[in-house]
């Protein structure tokens, strides 16, 4: 694996586990009210383009992080609503 290639996947490990505490601490207390809607539609709207970029250019770590991060913020948008309701 080439130093650009690992690169890739480093950084996208880095920044898809860094959702992971916020998921677990939203789950644990049963709250997203510090969560602006705003924030969470528009970050999941550029990490589904992000993810949309890396199919049309063939490039899996941008791909499998954006993918991952996708499914972590869709994960808190869900219990922000469910909690709010």
């Amino acid at each position: 694996m080439d130093l650009v290639l690992w690169t890739g996947y480093m950084g996208g490990i880095c920044t898809t586990i860094a959702f992971l505490p916020q998921v677990i601490k939203t789950w644990s207390s049963r709250s997203a009210h510090d969560l602006s809607w705003g924030l969470l539609l528009l970050l999941l709207t550029g990490v589904f383009l992000w993810m949309i970029y890396g199919i049309a250019r063939d490039d899996l770590p941008v791909t499998l992080a954006n993918c991952i991060t996708s499914i972590c913020i869709i994960s808190i948008v869900g219990m922000k609503w469910w909690f709010e309701h």
